[in-house]
């Protein structure tokens, strides 16, 4: 398993001979809606190139399902599996072509070869959200998306242990604030904590994140757990 930080949100998974993108922002789009939220960290185009047979988006704001950057995967050729709750689903599917839209919300399943999604609840401002079970290569790799510390969001999880959780940490916008994002990795067990959502709108500092167990990622690097 590979997995790569983007930036924000946004990972790329390489497994089973799949690439596997999660809510992928590769644009500076927020900025044109929101000017105080342009992007501090430049693009590396070397992602808009590759052809993704999996794309997951969490929910319906811009910096998880930019269209911006999607244009450059939903091509009129393309065939990736496309998963995403409803509002982002009723988005998404208007980019047409031969990919499959699947309304992926909370309790849904969807096995690709070898890989298995799981979608479960997250809690924002999108009612909509959700965050990803991916479960590959024999380990459960758990992405939150966009959430509070909410104890819905536990109800919703799978038994499972979890190799890691990715979560965020930027307090803002319905996100977990770093304290409380400790907390909830703790509480699910998992043998590493990543942070992320941070460092693209804002300078906070991911090595704030009291998690014992984290790793820090980079961007555009592979994350590596040790």
């Amino acid at each position: 398993m590979k997995i790569t930080w983007l930036g924000q949100a946004g990972l790329l998974f390489e497994t089973d001979g799949k690439k596997i993108l999660i809510d992928p922002y590769l644009s500076d789009n927020v900025k044109n809606f929101e000017p105080q939220n342009y992007r501090r960290v430049p693009v590396d185009e070397r992602f808009l190139s590759i052809k993704p047979d999996v794309i997951v988006v969490t929910h319906n704001h811009l910096d998880h399902l930019d269209k911006e950057t999607l244009k450059y995967y939903l091509t009129e050729d393309a065939e990736a599996l496309v998963l995403a709750p409803n509002g982002g689903w009723q988005e998404l599917r208007k980019f047409g072509g031969k990919s499959n839209y699947v309304l992926f919300n909370t309790g849904t399943e969807w096995s690709c070869g070898n890989v298995r999604f799981t979608a479960v609840k997250a809690e924002h401002s999108d009612p909509c959200a959700i965050g990803v079970i991916v479960s590959a290569e024999g380990r459960d790799y758990y992405v939150t998306g966009d959430t509070l510390y909410n104890e819905a969001v536990f109800a919703s999880l799978p038994k499972k242990d979890f190799y890691a959780v990715f979560l965020p940490v930027n307090g803002k916008g319905n996100n977990m604030n770093m304290t409380d994002a400790a907390r909830f990795a703790a509480r699910t067990g998992a043998k590493y904590a990543v942070p992320f959502h941070s460092g693209m709108f804002d300078n906070l500092d991911p090595s704030d994140f009291a998690a014992e167990n984290r790793v820090i990622p980079k961007i555009w690097q592979e994350i590596v757990f040790q």
